[in-house]
């Protein structure tokens, strides 16, 4: 995968709040079901399609990772929508979910490094977990935004403020580098997710009133500019030679 830097964390985030305005504007211009559908083909296409890939692609890797912001998004919001589940039930389903994921991957690989991912075994454990942290993560920024009635603006404050943890553990809390990735990676997708919300509600929901169709056109150009500027990056740096991992820069 690619090597988590800023434009990693800039791209990341910027595909959690894509997830999250093109899964409400999917949903508002065409019947729910057709578009959860839609986002489940996209979802498997670009899965397929990245585990064929036997290096790092940018394009490829990150159209995974905006068709799992989208299909994780519908995930979550039809276990509430549909089932009626509520949001923090939902949110600890995923989270077992998750750890289940976490915990047959280690099993399996002894690693939850990304840097580990040599195999197509070890992707799929990688893509899984993908998945998980943004069902989770929208579970999650469902129960703070509306569960807990805090709102869109202060739940931006709360996971802005949690988002800071991992890199301060890493730093100066002698944190587990894989631990303080997959809690900053799980952390992302509410937070991407609570403004894309704040910025496109209604304001007679406690947001900005943009609408989802101009923030999904804003974060996806954010994402576009960011990888463009990666790949920019990328290509004056010396190249790697050994081929070592499926994902790796």
């Amino acid at each position: 995968m690619p090597d988590p830097s800023i434009g990693f964390w800039t791209a990341k985030a910027a595909s959690t709040a894509l997830g999250e305005a093109v899964s409400d504007f999917s949903i508002r211009v065409m019947p729910p079901a057709v578009a959860v559908f839609l986002g489940f083909v996209l979802f498997v296409a670009a899965v397929s399609l990245q585990l064929t890939r036997r290096r790092y692609i940018p394009s490829v890797y990150w159209l995974t990772v905006a068709a799992v912001g989208v299909f994780g998004t519908m995930a979550a919001d039809v276990v509430h929508v549909v089932l009626g589940m509520p949001y923090l039930v939902s949110a600890a389903l995923y989270a077992a979910l998750l750890a289940s994921v976490f915990l047959l991957w280690w099993r399996s690989e002894h690693t939850l490094s990304v840097h580990s991912i040599t195999t197509t075994r070890r992707e799929v454990y990688y893509w899984a977990a993908v998945v998980g942290t943004f069902a989770l993560g929208t579970a999650a920024g469902d129960l703070a935004a509306v569960g807990l009635t805090l709102g869109y603006l202060p739940s931006i404050l709360l996971f802005t403020f949690l988002i800071l943890i991992p890199p301060v553990g890493y730093r100066w809390g002698r944190w587990d580098g894989v631990l303080a990735f997959w809690t900053a990676y799980v952390l992302t997708r509410p937070l991407g997710a609570s403004v894309a919300d704040w910025l496109g509600k209604p304001t007679a929901e406690g947001g900005v009133g943009v609408g989802s169709g101009w923030v999904s056109l804003s974060f996806a150009i954010t994402m576009i500019v960011t990888i463009v500027m990666m790949r920019s990056f990328q290509k004056r740096q010396p190249q790697q030679i050994d081929g070592s991992s499926r994902l790796a820069t």
